[in-house]
């Protein structure tokens, strides 16, 4: 694999992070409690779905407890854990759940709760720090030290939890991380890797199939849409209780700090069907699964131990085929069959199973039933999904229709339920795999924009004031979905209107609060909040300075296109040789018809201009720690030929609004409740 690092071969004006502006509201006193209570619409239907669920089960929390050396000291449990006290992890019946809180995600938030610490997977050989992040972090014993298994999201969290692993391990706490892998191309699994490299500059680090690639594509090229979205999906900018975030599904939530990359020394190639490496002494079979839960992903089993790695394939609830935040779509078919493949390949000689959240599975019947729980869920939704697409069912009915269809052994099973990936999304993602957003319906397939089509729905239905009228009376009949359908119209047509965003917001808090998905609550309660005091700050950034500094050249000059105002920049072609001369690359690069393409080439071409720069001194570029300016002052970079090319390139780039609209914000020049807004950034 070329270890490029990403060439910002432009000065460092497009790459750095924008301030933006937040416009906010008076909460209304009831906000300052952190939210309105649940209606008693609401608190039927969530008692109501109580009924339904298995609460006698507790195996997961059995399994969860198991291992536990040591809880967190304060400093390190602060990392995402400190406000969610008003969980009591002790506890995970449904008469215990808030009546803001849907009681299976209630259990899942108390399941999450109760993982805080160093927990023990087999003595001496294998260790999670778990709670500290999204994903847990797994330390494997090798010959000389230890493998680190997935590094969290970010810098920070991976210091602490290191740290606290060295602290508390019974032995070898002295020993180095020889080696770094990433099981697959999510930030949450990657994004700490600076700090173990860091504190042991020689660990060898290795990554799934095409795991550089992939990161670009999906945190990068749409990283701006996609870190809004996440904030939402995570409820990123809610307060912790009972009124707000009170999981994640995968765990408590998401660390703050800085996302980090470093290269792989080794990207699985997978020529073979499962590759086989010796890592420091440890023999280590690498399943390829890319196409899964991840575009790249790997499954890895020990054999030395009996231990399966399942990545993030399987966990205590059923994951994303389409992930809220925004990502390609997952084939549910190939997950399903790879589960199986695991089962079939590795089961019967597995003692335990391990992975990237959630505690593990100890047994060979119990992996066995689970795995094939879990199989059959993903098989369920894809399979019956096309059974009900081929018999007419269409997009928009499909996220209802799958739950008719669902065998009662699934609804059954605690970590098949939709925590994460709901069975209503998850259906809809297959449809759209298969046949696209279309349904085939004449009407559906040229609407007109958001917009205008509101103005015209709210000029057939009579006006805003009528229409309010009648959501007021279908929100206390408890119709909070059409609710939330029709005054979203008239905001988009009246964004001022108090009235309007006031119900609609108490409409989505409603709807969240009875939400099993962990991110549909997520989503309702950040809406709501939008509604009411405008765009918080809280997002995370996934295409960070330090990812970026780590594509390559090509990445990087991709990236840019994204940014390129075609209006502006079809009126100021140019072609451009970038050349590299440590690396010994050459690139291609030509505005044209608005468009910005990159090429790599054997030699220069004729072209505008000519740019010499290294790529070391790119990733200082890209670090803030120096400017193209001042390399070309300091005799480290150089251009030759038309100098004004660059300013053509600058001139027509656009800076991504990193807070942009997704629902009407307030009116704008309120002065913010000073108290409000400390309560609400407090977190």
């Amino acid at each position: 694999m070329k270890k490029t690092i990403l060439a910002v071969v432009i000065s460092s004006i497009s790459l750095g992070s924008i301030a933006t502006e937040h416009n906010h509201e008076h909460f209304s006193e009831i906000g300052k409690q952190g939210g309105k209570p649940a209606t008693k619409t609401t608190i039927e239907k969530n008692d109501a779905f109580a009924k339904t669920l298995n609460f006698s089960d507790t195996r997961a929390f059995e399994n969860n407890n198991k291992g536990l050396i040591a809880s967190f000291d304060k400093k390190t449990g602060d990392i995402i854990r400190n406000s969610f006290d008003f969980i009591d992890p002790s506890v995970a019946n449904a008469d215990n759940a808030p009546d803001s809180v849907n009681p299976s995600l209630w259990r899942q938030a108390v399941l999450n709760q109760a993982a805080e610490g160093l927990y023990e997977v087999i003595p001496g050989k294998i260790y999670q720090v778990r709670g500290t992040d999204l994903a847990s972090i797994s330390f494997i014993r090798s010959d000389s030290g230890w493998v680190a298994y997935d590094v969290l999201l970010t810098r920070e969290s991976a210091s602490q939890s290191l740290k606290f692993f060295q602290e508390n391990v019974p032995e070898g706490g002295d020993l180095p991380v020889v080696a770094m892998i990433y099981s697959h191309s999510h930030a949450d699994h990657f994004g700490g890797s600076a700090a173990i490299k860091e504190a042991f500059p020689d660990v060898k680090v290795y990554g799934s199939k095409h795991i550089t690639k992939e990161i670009v594509d999906e945190n990068v090229l749409a990283g701006n849409a996609m870190s809004r979205r996440t904030a939402y999906q995570y409820g990123a900018t809610l307060n912790r209780h009972e009124h707000g975030i009170v999981d994640a599904a995968l765990a408590k939530g998401l660390s703050k700090g800085a996302i980090t990359y470093v290269l792989p020394d080794y990207e699985l190639n997978h020529n073979e069907e499962i590759e086989t490496l010796v890592i420091d002494g440890l023999k280590m079979q690498f399943m390829d699964a890319s196409g899964t839960e991840a575009a790249s992903e790997m499954i890895t089993y020990i054999p030395s131990m009996k231990a399966l790695w399942s990545a993030e394939l399987t966990y205590q609830g059923m994951h994303n085929l389409y992930t809220l935040r925004g990502a390609k779509v997952r084939d549910g078919l190939k997950w399903s069959k790879k589960i199986n493949e695991m089962l079939v390949t590795w089961g019967e000689d597995t003692d335990v199973l391990f992975a990237s959240h959630s505690a593990p599975v100890w047994g060979t019947d119990e992996i066995s039933d689970f795995l094939k729980m879990q199989r059959d869920a993903y098989g369920f939704t894809h399979n019956q999904t096309l059974r009900l697409a081929n018999n007419g069912v269409v997009l928009q009915d499909m996220g209802d229709e799958i739950y008719t269809v669902m065998p009662e052994s699934i609804q059954k099973t605690w970590h098949t339920n939709g925590y994460h990936g709901t069975y209503s999304h998850n259906a809809r993602a297959v449809y759209n795999m298969y046949l696209g957003y279309f349904d085939m319906n004449p009407a559906n397939l040229n609407p007109l924009p958001v917009k205008p089509e509101s103005a015209k729905f709210v000029e057939y239905m009579g006006g805003s004031e009528l229409i309010l009228e009648k959501a007021e009376a279908d929100f206390e009949k408890g119709e909070y979905r059409f609710v939330a359908t029709v005054l979203n119209k008239v905001i988009q047509v009246e964004p001022k209107n108090k009235d309007a965003r006031e119900l609609l917001a108490d409409t989505y808090e409603q709807l969240g609060y009875q939400s099993e998905g962990a991110g549909w609550r997520n989503i309702y309660l950040t809406g709501a909040q939008e509604l009411r005091v405008g765009t918080l700050p809280g997002a995370p950034k996934t295409a960070s300075p330090d990812v970026l500094a780590n594509m390559t050249v090509e990445n990087l000059l991709d990236y840019l296109a994204v940014q390129v105002d075609s209006v502006k920049a079809q009126h100021t072609p140019f072609t451009l040789n970038v050349i590299l001369p440590d690396n010994k690359e050459t690139y291609f690069v030509e505005m044209s018809n608005g468009n910005l393409n990159n090429i790599l080439v054997d030699k220069a071409m004729k072209a505008d201009a000519t740019l010499f720069i290294n790529h070391v001194d790119i990733s200082q570029i890209l670090l803030g720690k120096t400017t193209l300016v001042e390399l070309i002052e300091n005799g480290k970079a150089g251009i030759k030929g038309d100098k004004s090319v660059l300013q053509k390139l600058t001139s027509s780039l656009t800076h991504a609004d990193e807070s942009f609209e997704i629902v009407p914000r307030p009116e704008k020049g309120e002065e913010v409740d000073a108290e409000l807004y400390e309560n609400t950034h407090k977190h």
